[in-house]
């Protein structure tokens, strides 16, 4: 598979879009302040503790306090909390990893009323960002991943992921980290480190630890409540993630950003390094490669499929709703039942992209086109599996019943994306008042006259509608040709097919937009 990343760096946010075979299947926006992302490490203070529900509110700076449920805080939350004490005081004698003794695990049907106190000072780590109106869900059970493995600080265990199948591969890779692992470390072994090199996995781990080891270290005359350690951006996550053997090209359109995602594959991948690229066109990279246009296709409450099938997605406060329609396909060659089947296989591939796209958590009901018979039940249930597994968000899908439905739930740890993609009325600007457009030309050419007769403006580039750029370059002499003679000035023009009609703007030679 052809796998891409774009990547839109503006002066407030971060656009990331990942291509897979030119399809755009995953759409990211970080903004370039941004706090209370997941794996970020706070101190937080215990604000409340609620009995009934088993958890308790911290305060970690965000407006709405963060919740933390018995069961995020980690079996060894009392060694975390002692170490957390000796930390905080700041002394020299502070003992390491290797020294220190642990207190015994929680039991799992304990209450955190055993375990906290209200104005206690805990380390936690954002698990869920803040959602609508809920402030953060966080977890005790620090964890830091790393290209090939997951460092658990306090824990002994070595596990394996699932999804490496081979039976000696999962206890090479056992006995590897057990040999190689510091003492009160435990390790999960990520899919990427399958048939990996020790050195590889020993160089991931020692970059874990010194990250512990730095979040350690600051916590030294720290107060509650305070960002402690920050989990690497959107950009680098997505990268230590899926990068892999299948990922062609990553194409950035600024310098600085450039000179970072280099020096990151240079560590975790340096025979990669040649796939980014700067991206140096005149126009936006989003509109270069399509992206606009297919997140224009992609969002909305109707999606429309290229045979003619199309999803009518609606959202709620509990769940997301999928609705199948064939639309205009239909063969007249087979069965209303094989009709079905073709067009509910084709939804599926539509709808498992359509999840990772919005990034749309929680329980999602997908009403397919109803189908008699099992065994088509089942195959679409097994195509769709096969599609979510692209996914890596975790998921579970319930076979269809006899109604056709299809139920998933997926984990929701970020704000569902969601593009606003209805543009502004081409007549009234979204005003609801009409702008006569037989004046758009007198507006241009007073701006034309003023930027070069009161500014001096040497160079002068006008961004406009396709349609409006096509009026000012036809017939002869055109209207360009004409401001060419009266201000001595050439005007270059560059349709922008994302302006709504009668939208244009103008800039200067460094590409700066020059406010009229």
């Amino acid at each position: 598979m052809n796998k891409e990343l774009i990547i839109d760096a503006g002066p407030s946010e971060v656009n990331i879009a990942l291509l897979e075979d030119k399809d755009l299947v995953e759409l990211n926006k970080e903004k370039t302040n941004s706090s209370f992302a997941v794996g970020d490490i706070y101190l937080g203070r215990v604000k409340k503790i609620m009995p009934g529900l088993n958890a308790a509110f911290v305060d970690v700076g965000y407006e709405k306090d963060a919740f933390l449920h018995y069961l995020d805080l980690g079996p060894q939350i009392n060694s975390l909390n002692k170490l957390l004490k000796l930390y905080l005081t700041g002394r020299p004698d502070l003992p390491s990893m290797a020294d220190f003794e642990p207190d015994q695990d929680i039991e799992k049907t304990g209450k955190i009323t055993n375990v906290l106190t209200s104005n206690q000072q805990v380390l936690v780590q954002i698990a869920k960002e803040p959602i609508s109106t809920k402030g953060p869900r966080v977890s005790s059970e620090i964890s830091f991943a790393g290209r090939y493995l997951v460092l658990v600080p306090f824990s002994t265990r070595v596990s394996v992921s699932q999804k490496i199948k081979s039976s000696d591969e999962r206890n090479r890779l056992k006995r590897l980290i057990t040999s190689i692992k510091p003492k009160n470390f435990g390790v999960i072994i990520r899919t990427v480190a399958e048939n990996k090199k020790v050195v590889d996995l020993d160089n991931d781990l020692r970059n874990l630890i010194v990250k512990w080891d730095t979040c350690l270290a600051k916590l030294a005359g720290a107060k509650a409540p305070q960002k402690i350690l920050s989990e690497i951006d959107r950009t680098s996550a997505i990268l230590r993630d899926l990068l892999n053997e299948s990922f062609n090209n990553i194409h950035v359109n600024d310098p600085g950003l450039f000179e970072e995602i280099r020096t990151y594959i240079r560590t975790i991948a340096p025979d990669k390094i040649d796939i980014v690229k700067l991206f140096k066109g005149k126009v936006p990279i989003f509109e270069h490669f399509g992206i606009d246009k297919q997140i224009k296709n992609s969002f909305g409450k109707i999606i429309t499929i290229k045979s003619g099938v199309y999803l009518i997605i609606e959202h709620t406060e509990a769940l997301h709703v999928i609705d199948v329609n064939s639309g205009h396909r239909v063969n007249s060659e087979i069965s209303q039942e094989m009709n079905a089947l073709a067009v509910n296989l084709e939804a599926a591939a539509e709808i498992a992209r359509q999840l990772r796209l919005r990034d749309m958590g929680g329980i999602i009901v997908i009403d397919f086109i109803d189908m008699h018979e099992g065994a088509n039940r089942r195959k679409l249930y097994q195509v769709m599996k096969e599609e979510m597994a692209k996914d890596h968000a975790k998921h579970t899908i319930l076979p269809p019943s006899k109604f056709g439905l299809v139920q998933v739930t997926r984990q929701r740890v970020r704000p569902e994306m969601n593009v606003q993609i209805l543009e502004k009325c081409p007549a009234c600007g979204g005003t609801g008042e009409i702008k006569p457009s037989i004046i758009i030309i007198d507006q241009i050419e007073n701006n034309i006259r003023y930027l070069i007769q009161e500014q001096n403006e040497v160079f002068v580039r006008i961004l406009l509608h396709p349609f409006l750029n096509a009026y000012l370059i036809n017939g002869f002499p055109s209207l360009r040709m004409k401001w060419y003679f009266k201000y001595k000035r050439w005007i270059r023009l560059r349709p922008m097919p994302s302006y709504h009609f009668l939208e244009y703007r103008f800039f200067n030679k460094v590409e700066d937009e020059i406010k009229i």
